[in-house]
C-alpha cells in the first residue's frame, strides 16, 4: 500500500543530473570532475512532488514508475523559480474533480468558496453577508499590505513593494528573490496535493485563466505562516533563492503542511467533510470505470447494455 499523500515526504528538487531506472529503483546520477558516476536513489513511493530544473534528463522507464506511485513531476525553471509544466496518474478517482467541478461552475458556490478561503486565510470567523468578490480583493489587499509593513519594520527593511519581473531577475532585491523562490517551492507541493487528489489546477475560485489557477488559490492560504516570514528573514542572504529553498525544506517538517492542504481542500470542496486513513479518495490504486447516466447516476462499466432479442 502506498503512503497517503498527507503522509508523503514534501519535495525534492533536481538540476544537471540523469534521472533513469534500474534494477533497485528510480535514481539521479551525476558525472563528476574525475568522471565518475555519483548515484542517489529518489524516494519515489513517498515523494509527493519531484522538481525538475534545467540540465536534466528523465527516461520512460523512470517516468512510468513515478507516475505508478502517484509522484508528481513538475518541470521547473532555474531554481524552482517557474512550473512550465506537470505529469498527472492515471490511476486516480475522479471524486474531488467533480465535487471542485460542480463548485466551480455554480456562481454562488464558486463565491461561497472563494469567500471560505478568504476566512481561513486570515483567520475570520466570518465574512459579512452580501461581500462581492471585488471587496473580497480590496480587503485582501488592505491585508496584505499590512503584513508586508509588519514584516519589513520587524527586520529593519526600508518600504517593501513587491515584485516579480522575470526578465530582470538578478536586479530585485533579496526578499524578493527569497519570496519568489519559496513561493515556487509552495506551489509545487500545492500542486502535488491537488494531482495526487485528482483535483483539476486548472479550474480556479478566485485565480482564472492559467493552468495553475487553483495552485494559485489554495497557495495563498499559506503564504502569510511559509514563505513571507521566511523571504524577509533572507533579507541579506547572498544567495536568497538558495538559501529560501533549502531554509523552506526544512521547516516544512514543523508546518506539517501537507496534512493541511489535504484537509483544507477537502473542507472547501464538501464543508463538513474530514480525511480517515480508510478514505478512498486519497488512495492512488483505484481504477474503477462506470458508465455516467442521466437519469440513475453511475452505472457499472464493462458490461454490455445491448437490448436482448426477444
Amino acid at each position: 500500500m502506498l503512503p497517503r499523500i498527507a503522509d508523503s515526504l514534501s519535495f525534492l528538487y533536481l538540476d544537471m543530473v540523469r534521472v533513469v531506472q534500474d534494477d533497485t529503483g528510480v535514481c539521479a546520477q551525476i558525472k563528476t570532475d574525475d568522471n565518475r558516476i555519483d548515484t542517489v536513489y529518489v524516494p519515489t513511493a513517498a515523494l509527493t512532488c519531484l522538481l525538475l530544473g534545467p540540465g536534466v534528463s528523465i527516461t520512460t522507464r523512470a517516468l512510468t514508475t513515478l507516475a505508478r506511485h502517484g509522484t508528481s513531476v513538475v518541470c521547473t525553471g532555474a531554481g524552482g523559480v517557474r512550473a512550465y509544466a506537470g505529469i498527472l496518474p492515471d490511476s486516480l478517482t475522479t471524486h474531488w474533480l467533480e465535487q471542485q467541478a460542480t463548485a466551480w461552475a455554480d456562481p454562488e458556490r464558486r463565491l461561497d468558496v472563494a469567500t471560505r478561503m478568504y476566512e481561513k486565510r486570515f483567520g475570520d470567523d466570518t465574512v459579512p453577508s452580501g461581500t462581492t468578490l471585488a471587496q473580497l480583493r480590496g480587503m485582501e489587499g488592505q491585508r496584505m499590505k499590512a503584513l508586508y509593513k509588519l514584516l519589513a519594520q520587524k527586520h529593519g527593511i526600508g518600504r517593501f513593494r513587491r515584485n516579480y519581473h522575470p526578465d530582470q531577475w538578478h536586479q530585485q532585491d533579496p526578499v524578493n528573490l527569497a519570496l519568489s523562490a519559496a513561493n515556487t517551492c509552495l506551489y509545487g507541493i500545492v500542486h502535488a496535493a491537488l494531482l495526487a487528489l485528482g483535483i483539476s489546477p486548472a479550474l480556479g475560485f478566485v485565480h482564472t485563466g492559467t493552468q495553475h489557477a487553483f495552485v494559485y488559490d489554495i497557495a495563498d492560504l499559506y503564504k502569510a505562516d511559509t514563505t513571507l516570514p521566511l523571504a524577509f528573514s533572507l533579507h541579506q542572504s547572498p544567495k536568497p533563492e538558495q538559501d529560501a529553498r533549502r531554509k523552506f525544506r526544512e521547516d516544512l517538517r514543523l508546518f506539517k503542511l501537507l496534512p493541511r492542504i489535504v484537509r483544507d481542500l477537502q473542507d472547501l470542496l464538501t464543508p463538513g467533510s474530514t480525511t480517515t486513513d480508510d478514505d478512498p479518495a486519497e488512495r492512488h490504486d483505484i481504477r474503477l470505470v462506470h458508465l455516467w447516466d442521466p437519469q440513475t447516476g453511475t452505472i457499472p462499466a464493462g458490461v454490455n447494455y445491448a437490448p436482448e432479442a426477444g
